[in-house]
């Protein structure tokens, strides 16, 4: 949970300003380029630029930088070069055929191209595979289908360049020197296959040879493909070697055996830092783990939909659910299958007003009579109907469009393989680069009169939280959330029993972790859990050198994911400031999360927190680094004794408590959605990089430690997750099984 953000404002600022004195120099000529005359020509005859439709605004930054510079016939690049149509992941309706890429590789590719000898975990899990991101994939098949037209193309050698570049003063100068002595050795010998003039090398410096003053042979650890010259003969030799496995920049680096692939002493071409990647890189969360990245910023949700406001209704068993997800993935803050609203927010809307807390509501019962009033008063609403093919001619769904006859409306079939399309093109904005969900519908859910006592102390100073679409912040409209009458579907009958304690671990259900992530001064280690046969198991903190990290700790995690339940731990917190003692359950692709934290510097405090991010498992949603948090005050000192800590979760509430005394309740939208996916089950104590969350770390009181004395589940599991919440087993022998020690 690192607070610090890389300052990227004033690194812009500071590029735009490099730029325009760039202007201000003459225009570089290179010898190296230039129409080929004849078959034996060695001059780099064709420009290559992958540019998305999407962004005409890189391509004209671009074309003014290849005017800047002449070929060796005193006519500038832009006459040799082509635009190239990117591959947009957006596009994807599904998973994109794996024909010339293999999406998945994995830790042990990565660290053959960047080892990271401070990297000193218990275990790698080097074969476990790495799922390419669809901008991953969208990528690689860019750069081949270049290699393609090279391969089929007259030119000898070509220039590839990403739309994101620019080319540094002394471009010309230094790749006519590297060009010359390369078309020199050419002559006794086949040729170069790869020239990279673009690239950063790997951390700890690449491992290379070098051919001459001005050019290097690397064995591997350049990243980035912004740049490079590939010749016929090398496009041929890539293509053979497809399918591109893994991320284009790492699986090449795995080629150099069977290529001869060289460099400029120094990269030529730069990537701009004024503008944001448009890719997404599937290897971060497995080097987190790691510990070979100890950084984090605020990722926060930074698309707003601008189309406001949205409301949908449709035929019952129409898809409801997933347009619901479908708004919530796109930015809105939906309210949906309800029979009702709050009377302030049906107010609000009654009357027209902007004050209201959502921006998106999808069947909820008590607007359908409401129709002709949210029309007069949103004359630029956007309505949507959802169907089935069942419903086309059925008198519900013709009823519904006959009532929005003239509004800004569009039929939707959550079911269609255009479904993304059909939503966001009538939203005006772009779909993101995950399936569309596809939930059992839930229903109209009644609202609770009454649903406890409040679920905040308006007088306490709350901690920050995140700001995004799915967090109301503290204090709107004096909101206080939507109860739901429970539905017999969250009955006993679904829930098995299982007590739980440690006197042994049981390495088939539980696992003692050795990872480690970004926000952690320690790197997780077994050792640091100890069973005792009649006490528990006790987690240490220890100050120790172990490369990545100079503390170790320990955490204990389940092998089960659990969906609903209660979740019940005995144990006695630690008191040495900058440690946190922690009892949650905790999910990523999207991230979830419901936590009981008590930190050591005040231990007499519980901090509990959800985070919640829309979509279905494996979708990359995991924005925000501080959720949603609470103090409550105990009475007493966690520190000095054992107590009982308990989160029960059902699919409309959260409440937390305190040897059985109810401390914390949430429900529906106070202040997030409930959390929706399943989750791992985690007991560990460690210590963040954020001291406003823990305080600053008392090495001189190390090691600390954490006793746990049981755990006690009573929840059940999905059984298969097909991108639905409703797919569970109400098997007691299943959900004890899943969480025995």
């Amino acid at each position: 949970m690192n607070l610090a953000r890389t300052p990227l404002a004033i690194l812009r600022l500071a590029f735009r300003l490099g730029h325009c004195l760039r202007l201000i120099l003459p225009k570089q000529t290179s010898k190296a380029f230039g129409r080929q005359r004849d078959p034996g020509d060695q001059t780099i005859g064709r420009i290559y630029v992958i540019n998305l439709d999407r962004e005409p605004g890189r391509w004209s930054r671009i074309k003014k930088e290849l005017r800047r510079i002449k070929d060796g016939s005193g006519n500038d690049l832009l006459g040799l070069t082509e635009r190239h149509n990117a591959v947009d992941a957006r596009s994807f309706l599904e998973d994109p055929p794996q024909d010339s890429v293999d999406p998945y590789y994995t830790l042990a590719d990565q660290l053959f191209v960047e080892p990271q000898p401070r990297t000193l975990p218990s275990k790698f899990e080097l074969e476990a595979p790495i799922r390419m991101s669809r901008a991953e994939v969208a990528v690689a098949k860019s750069h081949i289908e270049v290699w393609r037209r090279i391969a089929q193309g007259t030119d000898n050698y070509a220039l590839i360049l990403e739309d994101d570049v620019w080319f540094h003063p002394g471009f010309a100068r230094q790749l006519d020197q590297a060009w010359k002595e390369l078309t020199i050795a050419s002559k006794r010998s086949e040729g170069v296959d790869v020239l990279y003039v673009s690239y950063m090398e790997v951390k700890n410096g690449a491992p290379k040879s070098f051919m001459s003053s001005n050019v290097f042979r690397p064995v591997r650890g350049l990243w980035y493909m912004s740049g490079y010259i590939l010749s016929r003969q090398g496009a041929e030799k890539l293509l053979r070697l497809l399918p591109c496995r893994g991320p284009v920049d790492l699986w090449i680096n795995q080629q150099f055996n069977a290529l001869e692939v060289l460099a400029t002493k120094r990269s030529i071409v730069g990537q701009r830092t004024d503008a944001s990647s448009t890719n997404s890189y599937s290897v971060l969360p497995v080097l987190s783990k790691i510990g070979a990245i100890n950084s984090e910023g605020a990722a926060l949700f930074n698309s707003r939909p601008n189309q406001l406001p949205v409301f949908a209704f449709g035929p019952i068993n129409s898809g409801q659910s997933s347009l619901a997800m479908a708004l919530s993935m796109l930015g809105y803050r939906c309210c949906s299958d309800l029979d009702g609203l709050p009377l302030h927010e049906l107010k609000a809307l009654s009357e027209g007003r902007v004050d209201r807390v959502f921006d998106a509501y999808v069947n909820v019962g008590a607007l359908a009579s409401m129709v002709e009033d949210l029309r007069r008063n949103y004359p630029q609403a956007k309505f949507i109907v959802t169907w089935s093919r069942s419903d086309a001619s059925s008198e519900t769904f013709r009823d519904i469009l006959t009532s929005l006859d003239g509004a800004d409306v569009v039929a939707l079939d959550p079911g269609a393989v255009n479904a993304w399309q059909i939503l966001c093109d009538h939203l005006r904005c772009a779909p993101p680069l995950c399936p569309f969900p596809r939930l059992h519908d839930m229903g109209q859910r009644h609202i609770a009169d009454r649903y406890g006592p409040p679920v905040l102390d308006r007088n306490r100073k709350l901690p920050q939280w995140d700001r995004s679409p799915w967090v109301v912040e503290p204090g709107q409209n004096n909101w206080s959330g939507i109860g739901v009458v429970p539905q017999a579907s969250e009955g006993e009958q679904s829930w098995g029993e299982a007590d739980e304690s440690f006197e042994e671990l049981d390495q088939l259900r539980w696992s003692a972790r050795s990872d480690t992530f970004t926000g952690n001064l320690a790197l997780f280690r077994p050792l640091n859990v100890e069973y005792n046969r009649a006490e528990g198991a006790t987690i240490y903190v220890r100050r120790e050198e172990l490369g990545v990290r100079k503390y170790s700790a320990g955490a204990l995690t389940s092998h089960t994911d659990y969906l609903f339940g209660r979740f019940e731990a005995t144990f006695r917190a630690s008191d040495v400031p900058g440690v946190i003692t922690g009892f949650f359950l905790h999910r990523n692709s999207p991230h979830q999360e419901i936590d009981i934290e008590i930190a050591g510097k005040m231990p007499t405090r519980l901090l509990v927190n959800v985070f919640y991010n829309p979509g279905s498992d494996g979708d990359q949603f995991d924005y925000g680094y501080r959720g949603s948090p609470t103090n409550i005050e105990l009475g007493f000192d966690a520190s000095q004794g054992e107590h009982r800590y308990t989160i029960e979760w059902t699919p409309n509430e959260i409440q937390w408590l305190v040897d059985d005394l109810l401390v914390h309740r949430r429900v529906l939208w106070n202040p997030t959605p409930i959390p929706h996916l399943p989750m791992k089950l985690h007991f560990n104590a460690w210590p963040p990089r954020s001291s406003d969350l823990a305080g600053r770390l008392r090495t001189r009181r190390l090691p600390a430690s954490a006793h746990v004395r049981s755990i006690r589940v009573s929840a059940r599991r999905p059984l298969v997750l097909d991108n639905s919440a409703s797919d569970l087993s109400d098997s007691s022998e299943a959900a004890i099984s899943g969480v025995s020690i």
